[in-house]
């Protein structure tokens, strides 16, 4: 018999639905916890799950980056967290303590979450108590289908769209463009491949700039930033639809491909510059949603060109303000996009103005970045104010 004990932030028992049936569910029970990170303990039972944990993957790598990242404490929710098995769970309401029970190795144990788990463990001194938080499920009674619930609960991770793109070489567009970029190679185009940078992020970000899907100030890439699986499953249909012929979008991109990842990592480290010469003395950090650099910890480093930065921002201000210099684009006499003016140049001149605007509208959101990063009309407001630097041209 094993015995661990946990605190945890909130715990709930799901009751069972067939408890008055007589089936061989008859006796299980679920139980689900939120427990901080830092009092995981150090020896849940590893034997009952089916996985090897590869900690070198992309996946392994995204749940690390997940886990320490200071841009947003969500892990509880970004994650789904361990799933155990055990004999029994019983909880201390006035201490906020469970105590979990394993009786036999073979079906006591983690079930799902293994890679979540040693990442937790290797991390821990790396965070602050109430930093961040884990999913914790603990399933009792199931003893008679353990191998059946550990063979669903290790088959839900499936080939995704990129995978398959990739496989069907749909992403040379892109790689062409970058290939002499330092990041060329730090881009993971399927999952479980090398890299820092997600291809769904790159073409949730080349979105921003499809200026035939969103010609003016009424159609707006919202979706880059609420729904940039969506964004994936657009550049695959235009891919089989349009091939590599230069009626594709993100063929006409293809001269101005290194200027969008340039022009991302431009804002992302000139944002707390605009803010104090835009909006007032205050500092940035204040923000909410805004992550300053801790005290002896390392810089930010911007997406694509490693920069330091002292300050993380939320994706709801970086996404509405990038997407607005699509307004700058323009297609040429050989179907090329190319710009009306110097982006970066344009950029420096109204930043602060965008800026502005966009953190106004985050306060008038209730301080939210993430309602401010699907709102429709800063969106178009911000698409207006960059139109207006071509009136004089």
């Amino acid at each position: 018999m094993k015995t661990l004990n946990l605190k945890t932030k909130s715990f709930r028992k799901i009751p069972n639905p067939f408890y008055n049936i007589d089936t061989y569910m008859d006796n299980s029970e679920m139980y689900i916890m939120i427990c901080d990170v830092k009092d995981i303990p150090k020896d849940i039972p590893m034997d009952t799950n089916p996985r090897e944990q590869k900690l070198t993957t992309a996946v392994a790598k995204k749940i690390r980056a997940s886990l320490i990242s200071e841009r947003s404490n969500n892990f509880y929710l970004l994650n789904r967290g361990l799933t155990i098995s055990a004999k029994s769970v019983k909880y201390d309401n006035k201490n906020d303590l469970v105590t979990i029970e394993f009786d036999d190795n073979e079906v006591h144990g983690d079930i799902d979450g293994g890679h979540t788990y040693k990442i937790i463990l290797q991390e821990q001194e790396n965070l602050d108590y109430g930093e961040q938080f884990v999913k914790i499920e603990v399933l009792t009674g199931v003893e008679d289908i353990f191998q059946e619930l550990a063979a669903a609960r290790n088959t839900s991770v499936q080939v995704q769209d990129k995978s398959i793109a990739e496989l069907e070489d749909r992403f040379e567009i892109i790689k062409e463009a970058i290939k002499d970029e330092p990041y060329s190679n730090n881009i993971y185009f399927k999952e479980n491949d090398v890299g820092d940078i997600d291809v769904t992020d790159i073409i949730a970000i080349l979105n921003l700039f499809n200026i035939e899907r969103y010609p003016n100030k009424n159609e707006n890439p919202i979706i880059s930033y609420s729904g940039k699986g969506q964004c994936i499953k657009n550049y695959i249909n235009t891919h089989k639809e349009l091939g590599d012929t230069i009626e594709n979008p993100y063929v006409k991109m293809k001269y101005v491909i290194p200027d969008i990842f340039k022009l991302y990592d431009h804002l992302e480290k000139s944002m707390r510059k605009f803010y104090s010469n835009g909006i007032s003395n205050k500092k940035y950090g204040a923000v909410t949603g805004v992550t300053p650099k801790k005290d002896g910890k390392e810089a930010f480093k911007t997406k694509f060109y490693k920069e330091n930065m002292d300050y993380l921002t939320p994706n709801g201000f970086i996404y509405p303000i990038l997407g607005a210099f699509r307004a700058l684009l323009k297609e040429n006499n050989e179907h090329f996009y190319e710009w009306k003016k110097d982006p970066f140049m344009t950029m420096d001149k109204i930043g602060a103005e965008l800026v502005s605007s966009t953190v106004n509208m985050s306060r008038e959101l209730g301080n939210n970045p993430n309602a401010t990063g699907k709102n429709k009309t800063l969106w178009m407001n911000l698409y207006m104010i960059v139109c207006m630097e071509l009136v004089d041209m």
